[in-house]
């Protein structure tokens, strides 16, 4: 149980995370690339400037956390639970999203360019993230 823990800037790359309960946890600008955090509990965890790239983010539980300016190029958030999360500026590039909830979640500047199978947003989530392009 790693609930509330200050895991900043630790380097978690490739580990085994899964069902991990994360909920508020600290894990801003940490490396988790091509970590697997299937069905763990990060909602409400800050991850922001988190390296993510790769890592296995299905059917996690990710509400309210704040996801900006994380690297979640590929990763896999098949059935992850994105309500309400802040991805300002997050680079989604060629992330899959199958049944991923997005519902409120803030999109403004994140990069969804080659994202697969990106769930129904609303009008303004598709005109605040960029789709092509991106910087």
């Amino acid at each position: 149980n790693l609930e509330g823990a200050n895991l900043k800037g630790a380097n978690l790359e490739g580990a085994n995370l899964r069902y991990a309960n994360l909920s508020g946890a600290n894990l801003s600008g940490a490396n988790l690339e091509g970590a697997n955090l299937r069905d763990a509990h990060l909602k409400g965890a800050n991850l922001e400037d988190a390296d993510l790239e790769g890592a296995n983010l299905e059917d996690a539980d990710l509400g309210g956390a704040n996801l900006e300016g994380a690297d979640l190029m590929g990763a896999d958030l098949m059935g992850a639970d994105l309500k309400g999360a802040n991805l300002r500026d997050a680079h989604l590039r060629d992330a899959h999203l199958y049944l991923a909830n997005l519902e409120d979640a803030d999109l403004e500047g994140a990069n969804l360019e080659g994202a697969v199978s990106v769930p129904e947003l609303s009008t303004k989530q598709e005109e605040d993230a960029c789709w092509s392009d991106c910087r």
